[in-house]
C-alpha cells in the first residue's frame, strides 16, 4: 500500500517512542526483539536517573560512532517498558543515534518496582492510566536533561513514541523548547489549542488506516496546527492497523502492516537524516 499523507505544512525533517492488547503476533515480537537484543553488538546500559524521590530506570543504547552524535528518546506503549521497545531502541543506535528508553513506571509498581515487576502487562496497563500527566513530564524532561549532557551526544533531542507514547510524544513537544523534532507513532495530539501553540518543532505523524479511533483525530489536528503556523506532517498507511510497528514484526503480520513497518522505518531515516 502506498502512504497517503493527509496535509503537508513544510519540509519533511524527527523524534522521543504505546499499543494495545498483546496477542500471540506480539509475543512473538517480543521474542524477535530479545534474540536482537541478544545478539546486538551495540553498547547496552542501565540507567537509574533521578527525578524527585525516584528513579527513572531507562535502557539506553550507544551508536558506533566517532562523533558526537544526536540523542532520541523512545517513549514505550501503555504495556510500559517492554522488550519490544528496547528492541526499538536498539535499531535507533543502530542508525546512527544515542537513544534512550524510559521506564515510565519507574517507582510505580508493586514493592516501588517497574514495569518488569507487574504480574502482567494487563496489570501495567493498568497502571499507566493512573500515572498523572505531571510525572510523566517531569520525567521525560529528567530523561532529556540527562541525554543532553551525555558526554558522547552531540546535543540534539529528538523525541518519538508509539500509541500512549505517541501521544505523550506530542505532549512533550508543547513541554520541551529545544526539541529538534518529535515523530508520535499512532498518538493523538492534545486538544488544547494554547498547548498545541507551545509547539516550537516539527511534528511528524505516523498512522494506520484501520484506527479510526486515532484517525479521526489527524485532520483536526493539522487544520488547527496550520492555523497556529506548525509543522505537522502526518501519513496514514492505507489497510494498516494500530500497533503496526510492533504487529509488522509478528508471524501473523498482515501485509498492509508489514509494508507499514517498512515504509515508517525509511521515512524515520529521512526525516533523522536531515537534522
Amino acid at each position: 500500500m502506498l502512504e497517503r499523507p493527509h496535509l503537508k505544512f513544510g519540509p519533511a525533517v524527527l523524534a522521543v517512542v504505546g499499543a494495545t492488547a498483546l496477542g500471540a503476533g506480539s509475543l512473538a515480537a517480543q521474542d524477535s526483539s530479545l534474540e536482537r537484543l541478544n545478539s546486538s553488538e551495540r553498547h547496552h546500559e542501565w540507567v537509574a536517573i533521578e527525578q524527585d524521590d525516584r528513579a527513572v530506570h531507562t535502557f539506553v543504547v550507544f551508536p558506533e560512532s566517532s562523533e558526537p552524535t544526536a540523542a532520541v528518546i523512545v517513549i514505550h506503549e501503555n504495556r510500559g517498558l517492554t522488550d519490544w521497545v528496547r528492541g526499538v531502541a536498539d535499531r535507533v543506535a543502530e542508525a546512527g543515534y544515542i537513544a534512550l528508553a524510559p521506564d515510565l513506571l519507574s517507582g510505580m509498581g508493586p514493592g516501588g518496582g517497574k514495569t518488569s515487576d507487574y504480574a502482567d502487562s494487563n496489570a501495567a496497563r493498568d497502571g499507566i492510566y493512573e500515572l498523572s500527566q505531571e510525572q510523566v513530564t517531569a520525567d521525560l524532561h529528567a530523561v532529556a536533561d540527562y541525554a543532553k549532557a551525555l558526554p558522547a551526544a552531540s546535543g540534539e533531542l529528538m523525541v518519538m513514541g508509539f500509541c500512549w507514547g505517541g501521544s505523550q510524544t506530542f505532549h512533550f513537544a508543547t513541554q520541551r523548547e529545544d526539541l529538534a523534532v518529535a515523530m508520535p507513532f499512532y498518538g493523538t495530539a492534545p486538544t488544547d489549542k494554547k498547548l498545541l501553540s507551545q509547539i516550537s518543532c516539527p511534528v511528524y505523524g505516523f498512522y494506520g488506516g484501520n484506527d479510526e479511533r486515532v484517525g479521526a483525530t489527524i485532520e483536526p489536528t493539522a487544520e488547527e496546527m496550520q492555523a497556529l503556523g506548525k509543522i505537522y506532517e502526518p501519513v496514514t498507511y492505507d489497510g494498516a492497523s494500530h500497533g503496526f510497528m510492533r504487529r509488522g514484526e509478528g508471524p501473523d503480520a498482515t501485509e498492509e502492516d508489514q509494508q507499514a513497518l517498512r515504509r515508517s522505518w525509511t521515512r524515520w531515516m529521512e526525516i533523522v537524516s536531515g537534522h
